[in-house]
């Protein structure tokens, strides 16, 4: 039977991805890992620190050693930490958003990102125009923060968080090519926007087809 283990920094992205791999790999044992403090930990310090990184590094090792055929790197604020850790985990690692973020690039040069959190904002950012410059080409990106959503969500408010956020994605998307959700949590939100004149990404899905085609290939 085939092992994916997926490492998250919260609660919030465990029933999104749990759901795609319920459609896209039924028969895969999915095994989560869910350390909140990480999330925490990063948006205090601002940025992706060396010790989170070594927590997640930890994970991974733990992951390994449980026979994953595949990690999962469930959180856009932390993705950066997999770059440097696929040198040194022998199981092959995907993360969440890099399909979405190459998808983005193809679609068009304006994209806008949305998050709640700057510290999901920034390496999202990095990696569309990483993933933009890997295939020649041009990525403008339009960034928005949905100010007060997450400070909702955390007080349990998750109406108010949703207002915010379905607000802030309609708007940006009267300026762009295409809107990237920054975050997992958000996807739940694709099905009532409506109809909007540019697409909108989401990762949970996307996420979970790159871990398809790697096992195809594994």
């Amino acid at each position: 039977m085939t092992t994916i283990v997926v490492v998250h920094t919260g609660p919030v992205t465990v029933q999104p991805i749990k759901e795609q791999f319920q459609q896209l790999l039924p028969d895969a044992r999915v095994i989560n890992i869910v350390d909140d403090s990480l999330l925490n930990d990063v948006r205090t310090a601002g940025h992706l620190t060396p010790e989170v990184t070594s927590r997640i590094y930890n994970y991974m090792q733990n992951a390994q050693s449980m026979g994953a055929d595949i990690i999962l790197n469930a959180c856009s604020s932390v993705g950066e930490a997999t770059d440097v850790l696929r040198g040194m985990i022998r199981t092959p690692i995907v993360k969440v958003d890099e399909s979405m973020a190459e998808q983005a690039s193809a679609i068009g040069p304006r994209i806008g990102v949305v998050a709640t959190v700057s510290t999901t904002l920034e390496p999202t950012v990095r990696l569309i125009r990483k993933k933009a410059l890997e295939h020649g080409r041009q990525a403008d990106v339009v960034e928005r923060i949905a100010e007060g959503a997450f400070d909702a969500l955390l007080a349990g408010d998750a109406a108010r968080h949703d207002d915010i956020l379905r607000r802030a994605i309609v708007e940006l998307a009267a300026e762009v090519d295409v809107v990237v959700l920054a975050q997992v949590s958000m996807a739940r939100l694709v099905p009532a926007l409506g109809e909007l004149r540019v697409p909108v990404l989401s990762s949970p899905r996307s996420g979970v087809e790159a871990v398809r085609r790697a096992l195809a290939q594994h």
